[in-house]
């Protein structure tokens, strides 16, 4: 593996061939294409798919793949992936040599994570810059991404030579772990090359519900299938195949994550440029975390109305007369009947007076609820049962949880939005996703003190035990009364 240790910039390759390289005339351009994109449709926006054709080709699909990012977003790194054009390895190429040139200034990469990962898997990634020097895949997506950021960042420019999915499937192992909301991913990739309109509308359409249903192996049937089809000068259905299948490895494990096509036009469709007898189509696609990610379940407000209400009809009754009723289930919904683990907490005037819930999914939600109320008013340990003098006072919380996921890296936790179980043996410590967020602890202080306080295993206990990760939907009677 050839290494380059020195410091060199990238010069732009294609500059004043598929955009303008005069900024002001740069900046005009994608000024009217965004003007003309689809608007901004999705939320928790993790990757985009989006063409590399000249601007006059393709600038205003660009522009809606684009528009589905969050602006305001601080993004840590901007993973751009690309298929090598014009050199085959059988890797992928991360430029760490140096930031990239362009017409408006200078775009940061973090070279020293790509670096680390050439250092820790030479056997996929090369540090080789050659390819990068003319390919322009990923260079004609740094305009738009310098035109949509408010925030710094800094870009992490990867091509595949490789045409081995089994290759492509090892690239993403790597990768994986970085795909989570603190990064944002743009894979490269225009769509059919050189047959009729119409064909290209009918073949481009298929390749775009292959990519959509997240299924990798879906995606290489349904290129071969189109290969059979023996479509007139259909010389490729996808020609960053390696990019997209490489993103499909990282997120085919995760439903939680949809692919939502965007736009989409061909070359065909563009005035005084277009000819319709020899086309390339163009797709925006945009992968977004669902709303109710990783979930089984999603509670409406009536739902959670309804748990508080039964949860502060069971604390009173248990105060006050030491008894429980039987919940009327004919209003509820489907989903608050469903077996689901929940914890419930008290708080006095905004002190915590008690915490109790279970993680496993053994009974219906609402009788959890129940059952995790009078636990928590009379059975935490830390505290005196509640008083009937005291309902006035206290206020309740509910954490509805998700399955529990085993992990084998860290780096799978997300703080704010996952809660941790740690297991050795007879050990066991939970924290709630909020503890992270109440507390600003790191995520290495998440675990240790959960592992240390909560389990007893010491501060380092959760680097040798199991760990286990939840999502938790969070309400209290603060958020409706």
């Amino acid at each position: 593996m050839e290494k380059f240790n020195e410091t060199i910039d990238r010069r732009p390759a294609v500059a004043g061939k598929f955009y303008p390289a005069n900024v002001e005339e740069l900046q005009k351009e994608i000024d009217i294409f965004f003007k003309n994109a689809a608007p901004k449709q999705l939320d928790r926006v993790r990757a985009i798919i989006c063409p590399h054709a000249g601007y006059v080709f393709s600038g205003k699909i660009t522009a809606s793949a684009f528009n589905q990012i969050d602006a305001n977003r601080e993004y840590k790194r901007i993973f751009l992936i690309g298929s090598s054009h014009h050199k085959y390895f059988d890797k992928a190429s991360v430029y760490c040599s140096g930031n990239f040139l362009m017409p408006y200034g200078e775009e940061k990469v973090d070279m020293d994570f790509g670096r680390k990962l050439v250092e820790n898997f030479p056997e996929w990634f090369t540090d080789d810059r050659t390819p990068h020097l003319n390919e322009h895949c990923l260079e004609v997506q740094l305009p738009f991404l310098h035109h949509v950021l408010r925030k710094n960042y800094v870009i992490v420019p990867i091509l595949i030579g490789t045409a081995h999915p089994s290759v492509c499937k090892q690239i993403a192992s790597v990768l994986k772990p970085y795909f989570n909301e603190e990064n944002l991913f743009v894979v490269s990739s225009d769509f059919s090359h050189y047959p009729a309109y119409q064909d290209a509308k009918y073949v481009d359409s298929l390749t775009k519900d292959a990519i959509c249903s997240n299924r990798p192996e879906k995606l290489l049937e349904t290129l071969a299938e189109n290969e059979r089809k023996h479509i007139s000068n259909l010389q490729t259905s996808l020609c960053g195949w390696t990019s997209v299948l490489t993103l499909l490895y990282m997120t085919s494990s995760n439903k939680s994550l949809k692919f939502h096509a965007v736009d989409y036009c061909n070359s065909g469709d563009v005035k005084y440029y277009g000819e319709r007898d020899r086309v390339v189509g163009y797709w925006a696609i945009a992968v977004a975390e669902s709303k109710h990610a990783a979930e089984d379940f999603y509670l409406t407000e009536k739902d959670k109305k309804d748990l508080l209400k039964i949860s502060r009809k069971t604390l009173e009754e248990h105060c006050r007369a030491g008894r429980v009723s039987e919940v009327d289930t004919a209003t509820l919904s489907e989903t608050v009947k469903k077996n689901c683990g929940a914890f419930v907490t008290l708080h006095k005037r905004g002190a915590l007076r008690g915490c109790i819930g279970i993680l496993t999914a053994e009974k219906p939600l609402y009788k959890t609820v129940q059952e995790m109320t009078i636990a928590a008013a009379s059975h935490d340990p830390r505290f005196m049962p509640v008083e009937a003098s005291e309902l006035p006072f206290i206020d309740i919380e509910i954490s509805a949880l998700s399955p529990l996921k085993k992990i084998n890296d860290i780096s799978e936790i997300e703080l704010g939005k996952h809660g941790i179980l740690i297991e050795k043996n007879f050990h066991r410590g939970v924290f709630l996703p909020q503890v992270a967020t109440e507390t600003g602890w790191s995520k290495e202080e998440f675990l240790g003190h959960c592992s240390a306080d909560k389990a007893g295993l010491g501060w380092d206990g959760w680097k040798t035990a199991d760990i286990y990760i939840f999502t938790a939907t969070v309400f209290s009677e603060k958020d409706f009364w």
